[in-house]
This record gives C-alpha cells, sequence and structure tokens, in this order.
C-alpha cells in the first residue's frame, strides 16, 4: 500500500509538471487530468491505510483533508480551463 500511495502522490506533481509545459491545449488537460486521478487515487491509499493499519489516524485524516484540497484544486483549474478554450 505504500508503495501505491508514494506513486500516486508523486504523480500528481508530475503530472501537472508535464501539462505547463504540454504542447497543446489537448496535451495539457490530458496531464492535468491523470493529475486529477492520481490526487483520487492518493486519497484511496490513504483512506485504506488509515483503516487498515494502526497509524495516527489524526495525522492520516489530515493528509486526506489534504489531498482532497489538492484534488478540488485541479479539477477546479481544469473546469475553469474549459471555459476559458
Amino acid at each position: 500500500m505504500f508503495d501505491q500511495l508514494v506513486r500516486s502522490a508523486t504523480s500528481i506533481g508530475a503530472n501537472v509538471v508535464e501539462g505547463k509545459a504540454g504542447s497543446s491545449k489537448k496535451d495539457w488537460k490530458n496531464y492535468f487530468s491523470i493529475a486529477l486521478k492520481s490526487a483520487n487515487e492518493t486519497k484511496y491509499w490513504l483512506c485504506l491505510i488509515r483503516d487498515t493499519i494502526d497509524v495516527s489516524k489524526t495525522k492520516m485524516e489530515e493528509l486526506i483533508t489534504e489531498a482532497n484540497e489538492i484534488s478540488k484544486i485541479i479539477a477546479s483549474i481544469i473546469v475553469n480551463s474549459n471555459q476559458s478554450f
């Protein structure tokens, strides 16, 4: 689970960076969509870890909240970009 969490969490930033360097609007949107999927996957892994492993529930809730905020930010960027493209 931890390996999957690291992969999905690091994928968010990597895809945002790739999207910003994209060669077209379609490229940009695809990378940001992948970043959003990775953010949602990260929330999944955090919830799974919280519910199955003896870890600090408070810290896990903080991380889940942060991942949720990142998802909302990326989703908002995608929605707002659809209005301007």
